[in-house]
Order: C-alpha cells, then sequence, then structure tokens
C-alpha cells in the first residue's frame, strides 16, 4: 500500500509539469528517486538543515523552481513542532507524508489528521495550528508573486 502512494505522490509531482535543466541545459523533468524518497535526498549538498527557535531541525531539498519563480517541489523531514499560524499561510502548498503526519486545527476550530501515505493541500489563506511529532514529506508550492518559494 505505501508503495502505491508513493507511486501516486511522484505521479503528481510529474503530472505538474516541473521541468528543470540538466548540466547542458536541456529542460528535463525533475525526479524524486526511489533512493530520494527513502531519505537519500538529505545527503545532497544543496539540503538546507534549518534549527529552529523552538529546537527542532528541519531538512529541506528544493528538486526544482520554475522558470517564474512561482512554483517548486521538493522534499521536507521536520522534528516535533507546534505551530500557530496566526497569519495567512501565504503559499498554496500540497503535502504528501512519507512518514509520521500532521495535525491541522483550522481557526474555526475543525481538525484534520494526516497520516504517513496520505495528502493534503494548505491553500494560502489558511490559519490555525500545525502540530506534528515529526515528519517526512514531499511538497509542491505554488506562490502567485513567488514568495515563500
Amino acid at each position: 500500500m505505501k508503495k502505491f502512494f508513493v507511486t501516486v505522490g511522484i505521479t503528481i509531482l510529474w503530472t505538474a509539469a516541473a521541468i528543470a535543466a540538466d548540466s547542458e541545459g536541456t529542460v528535463v523533468p525533475a525526479k524524486l528517486s526511489k533512493s530520494d524518497i527513502a531519505g537519500n535526498i538529505f545527503e545532497r549538498p544543496d539540503m538546507l538543515e534549518t534549527k529552529h527557535k523552538d529546537g527542532h531541525i528541519t531538512l529541506d531539498v528544493t528538486s526544482l523552481l520554475s522558470s517564474d519563480k512561482k512554483f517548486a517541489s521538493g522534499m521536507y523531514r521536520s522534528g516535533k513542532t507546534r505551530a500557530e499560524i496566526n497569519e495567512p499561510y501565504g503559499v498554496d502548498e500540497f503535502m504528501f507524508f512519507l512518514e509520521g503526519g500532521v495535525t491541522l486545527t483550522s481557526t474555526d476550530g475543525s481538525i484534520q489528521v494526516i497520516n504517513a501515505g496520505e495528502g493534503v493541500t494548505v491553500p494560502k489563506e489558511w490559519t490555525g495550528i500545525f502540530d506534528t511529532d515529526g515528519y517526512t514529506k514531499i511538497w509542491v508550492i505554488y506562490s502567485e508573486d513567488g514568495s515563500g518559494l
């Protein structure tokens, strides 16, 4: 079943028509390999590691940034954290959870629990509480003005 969801996540990335240029300048699709999805992507030299004020650490790799800088995709790993999003989220983001999960409590009090093997799309206008014991996800972000990428 996990393989099915990973395949769905990769298909979503591929069908989004995400493209990148190779070393010769040829435009090619941005691939996340089985090895990348297994966590090896976080060994790449362009991986960003951030230690946050609350002590949790995040790892982030962008696999594609579109030529207009409004669309991006990649993988992200986070430790345990709880964040109150009081200002609108700011970007439209699709997240497919490979490990762990998240509880999203919207400002109206509605709760959604997203676990490994499930996806969620958070609209840029969303506010609420983002609570997790840790996760690894594939992310796809669209931002009309390019901010937040």
